[in-house]
């Protein structure tokens, strides 16, 4: 089980250098029905292992010239109060229910992935026009979620950075990278005063991810990324189901199983038909999500 946890990280790192997020929406399952950890151990050994990758990956694309690095730090840093925050009041909240509300993010991560972003264009390094203030509390709720379940980030902070920031796709994937690092280690650090951690196998899964990271920073300019960003939404769903199963009832993590494998053929149908109503449904596709 331990290779298999290892082999499993590499794909987290794929998909956080590929996506600018995902890592965490993998990890805390992965860790926690595949390695075995209890909830709040995977949830903060996701957050170690997130930060680590985050920031090995965010080298790829500094050198490319994507990263905003003023942009980042702004919003990186009302995120880590909110993620510290966060990782300190999960002592207080059932594991169960942390393993819940982590299935809840990544249902509503999917259906933003699935239905895409709208881009917009900023080439300059600028600190975003809107004001500071909702700036740093945006930043601090998101990075609040971060750390009280451990996800939450990329695809929070992507469309986030897009919309206040600015910024083009391509630019808020990469400068996300930089927040969520941030993030990452604050909630981490939260976590650290209630949670052993596995230091041995937290440190396998973390090499096996910034493989996987480097890997997919290398595959940005020739992977589809709106074929992978929707590929990738309804295997999250997929995984919602595995924790519903899980965590509350077996019929609820089918149930959902179901309606995902449907709603995917249906889209599956309608990409190809000139005349499906659905296709209103979606946003114009991003260059990534």
């Amino acid at each position: 089980m331990i290779a298999l946890t290892v082999a499993l990280a590499v794909v987290v790192g794929v998909s956080l250098g590929l996506l600018g997020g995902g890592g965490s929406i993998l990890t805390v399952p992965l860790l926690t029905y595949v390695a075995g950890m209890d909830a709040k151990e995977a949830i903060a050994t996701s957050l170690l292992v997130v930060g680590v990758t985050s920031a090995v990956a965010a080298i790829t694309h500094a050198k490319a010239g994507r990263i905003r690095w003023r942009v980042g730090f702004l919003f990186g840093l009302a995120g880590m109060a909110g993620a510290y925050a966060g990782g300190l009041l999960s002592r207080f909240i059932p594991g169960s229910v942390l393993l819940l509300a982590f299935a809840a993010m990544m249902i509503a991560t999917a259906v933003a992935m699935l239905r895409g972003r709208k881009n917009v264009t900023a080439p300059d390094d600028t600190v975003p026009s809107m004001p500071v203030g909702r700036i740093l509390l945006d930043g601090t709720i998101v990075g609040l979620v971060t750390g009280l379940v451990g996800a939450g980030g990329g695809f929070l902070v992507v469309p986030a950075l897009a919309l206040l920031g600015g910024l083009s796709m391509p630019v808020a994937v990469a400068t996300s990278l930089i927040v969520i690092a941030m993030k990452s280690f604050a909630g981490f650090g939260g976590y650290l005063s209630a949670v052993q951690v596995n230091w041995p196998l937290a440190a396998m899964v973390t090499a096996a991810a910034v493989v996987g990271s480097l890997i997919g920073g290398r595959l940005t300019s020739s992977v589809d990324p709106d074929t992978l960003r929707q590929g990738f939404g309804w295997f999250v769903l997929l995984m919602s189901s595995v924790i519903l199963a899980q965590e509350l009832h077996p019929v609820a993590g089918v149930a959902l199983a179901a309606l995902t494998l449907t709603a995917a053929g249906t889209d599956y149908a309608c990409a190809r038909s000139a005349r499906c109503p659905l296709k209103r449904w979606r946003n114009t596709p991003a260059a990534t999500a």
